[in-house]
């Protein structure tokens, strides 16, 4: 059996914003924006090259506007993989990105996390070959 992750779903509190954000700041490409009613949207973003991609879904209620940022409980959430992280940890850090640990060489690679536009965190990871 061969099975693999698609998509993500990332609440998120505007599309635009969040678009904006993905994109401009971190890179990634848009690859969907549908409109699918008067308040959703089906859009997606992703690394390049990457295979899965982020679902940006607009929080609909009070529950999943409160869960925005949260989504992990407060451990990292997402892990972006890189094959050179000193150009994107300057780029992203030139953009305004906050890396709340700093760089470190670790026994899988050289590794730093910050927050996203909504306070979820990542791993910017380059990983030993």
């Amino acid at each position: 059996m061969k099975q693999s992750l698609s998509q993500i779903a990332l609440l998120v509190r505007d599309y635009d914003e969040a678009i904006t954000y993905y994109t401009t700041t971190l890179g990634f490409e848009l690859l969907e924006d549908t409109e699918m009613s008067d308040t959703k949207r089906w859009v997606r973003v992703s690394p390049p090259g990457s295979s899965c991609h982020l679902l940006l879904a607009k929080a609909a209620n009070e529950t999943q506007i409160a869960q925005i940022g949260h989504q992990a409980g407060g451990r990292v959430f997402l892990f972006l993989y890189t094959d050179d992280f000193w150009r994107d940890y300057k780029n992203y850090s030139a953009k305004g990105v906050e890396f709340i640990r700093e760089p470190a060489n670790e026994a899988y690679g050289i590794v730093s996390v910050f927050k996203d536009i909504y306070g979820n965190l990542w791993d910017l990871i380059e990983p030993k070959s």
